[in-house]
């Protein structure tokens, strides 16, 4: 069959891909920027990519007219506007319309679990983009989950952070509301199998696990699984937007993230109907086994996919290649140079690694405080980190950063600051060889500033960026020196 996947570049839309791919359908991957989206290798034969924007009714005839089936996985919960129900309903529309002009028999729609009446805002418009879709002539099935639970899901990182930091926990009184959190597993099993069944056109299912906790139970259930003793206080003076402040503080979402999840707790998240299960009778992962299999595919950096490499809480453009060449006009820049022996291989390594669990090498502690500043401040804040401990592609999320060029071959590093600044900012790392071995690690952060308050703002921090990136810089390649020097023992 011919798929169009929409969100292909997302959480649940790359590993759906894969899922697609290894049951031999040609797919069709819709995504905002053609840049930052690579299909993996052993699938490229299988897979056209299409750049289209939802927002853009003309872009969309791109789109192929001989597609048999449609995943439609976009949202904007993380999104930093306040319209964004406005922009999911206008990016349902024009999908809806195009593909009443095409061949398809049906689209699958991964909703959430929206049965009570008070719904959020972020539920609402779940719940309105389904209505949407399904006044448009292509038949619609709709899959409505509460929590997803796997390595890499927004829900599951902010739980993992909470659990793991924080000994005692104060939380609002309703997070006593009751949820069916599903493994991630499940989820896609589920929206491969009722693609083209013939039971599933034009329904729409619930979809959970076998098990209902409250929201407090989750976060306890989380804890005995890792082994951690954790005590929680239910109190009733917590409000939605000072819970989100201190989620956002807290745990590595964003502002909107945080306020989109903590508005959806105040309803609750369970199935109502179960007709999916007699459909496709199957043996579902319980909740513990849900996190054991995330939690050991972190173990082994073996993440597919992780919402924190998704642009929805991001102002960038999503096509990232505008940030590609560094202004050298009107900028400010700190530039070092260090000479480094020993394998080139082993510098790159350790550039490529930087961020994240493994830090910045010299004064963590000041980027730590920089990261909370920026929290404060609305920003993404540095504990969202890295998806992979090693491995660098264009897109990926790093800390308060986005990799927009991440070359191996010829040894380049690009970074573009997500952080609130008042301008804008690059970091970039080349590494040039030397002679037979060693060679030179150049280290550039450009800082183009917007108005007086840009350029104060990059004075007044001279002497701490002197220190920091000069100190980063020597500790780059005497942490590659020492590295190399104890593997070759």
């Amino acid at each position: 069959m011919k798929i169009l996947l929409t969100g292909a570049g997302g959480y649940i839309g790359a590993r759906l891909l894969t899922e697609l791919a290894e049951k031999k359908h040609k797919i069709v991957a819709l995504v905002r920027s053609a840049s930052r989206f690579s299909p993996p290798p052993q699938y490229a034969s299988q897979v056209e990519v299409i750049e289209c924007d939802l927002l853009d009714k003309d872009s969309l005839q791109k789109i192929p007219t001989d597609i048999d089936s449609a995943y439609y996985l976009v949202h904007s919960m993380a999104h930093s506007k306040k319209n964004y129900p406005g922009m999911e309903a206008i990016c349902a529309k024009n999908f809806a319309e195009r593909l009443s002009e095409t061949k398809a028999r049906q689209i699958i729609y991964l909703s959430g679990l929206s049965n009570e009446e008070n719904l959020s805002k972020h539920l609402s418009s779940r719940k309105n983009v389904d209505t949407i879709l399904r006044e448009g002539k292509v038949p619609v099935t709709t899959l409505k989950a509460g929590i997803i639970i796997g390595s890499g899901s927004a829900s599951f990182e902010i739980i993992r952070d909470l659990v793991e930091k924080i000994p005692l926990m104060i939380v609002p009184k309703w997070t006593s509301n009751l949820v069916q959190p599903i493994g991630v597993r499940d989820v896609l099993e589920y929206l491969v199998l009722v693609m083209d069944h013939p039971k599933c056109i034009s329904k729409s299912f619930d979809i959970g696990g076998t098990e209902i906790f409250s929201y407090k139970d989750i976060l306890l259930q989380f804890a005995k699984t890792r082994g951690l003793r954790r005590k929680i206080i239910s109190v009733p003076l917590l409000t939605p937007k000072l819970s989100s402040y201190w989620l956002c503080l807290v745990t590595s979402a964003s502002y909107p993230l945080a306020s989109a999840l903590i508005e959806s707790l105040t309803n609750n998240a369970i199935c109502k109907e179960h007709t999916i299960t007699t459909i496709f009778p199957k043996k579902l992962f319980t909740f513990k086994e849900a996190v054991e299999r995330a939690l050991s595919l972190i173990q082994e950096d073996k993440v597919p996919s992780s919402w924190k490499d998704a642009m929805g809480d991001t102002d960038l453009n999503p096509d990232l290649s505008t940030y590609l060449e560094v202004p050298s006009y009107g900028t400010l820049f700190n530039h070092q140079e260090m000479p480094f022996k020993g394998p080139i291989e082993e510098v790159q390594k350790t550039v490529w690694s930087l961020g994240g669990d493994v830090g910045w090498l010299y004064m963590n502690w000041a980027w730590n405080l920089r990261g909370l500043i920026d929290k404060a401040c609305g920003g993404v804040g540095i504990r969202r980190g890295r998806s992979h401990g090693s491995e660098l592609k264009t897109g990926d999320a790093l800390d308060f950063w986005r990799v927009i060029v991440a070359d191996e071959k010829n040894r380049r590093l690009l970074l573009y600051a997500e952080m609130k600044v008042p301008g804008e900012a690059w970091l970039e790392f080349t590494l040039v060889p030397k002679g037979r071995q060693g060679g030179i690690l150049r280290q550039v952060a450009t800082f183009r500033p917007k108005g007086l308050w840009g350029r104060l703002y990059w004075h007044l921090l001279a002497p701490i960026h002197f220190f920091i990136f000069r100190g980063m810089a020597k500790a780059i390649c005497s942490h590659s020196n020492s590295s190399s020097f104890s593997s070759s023992i």
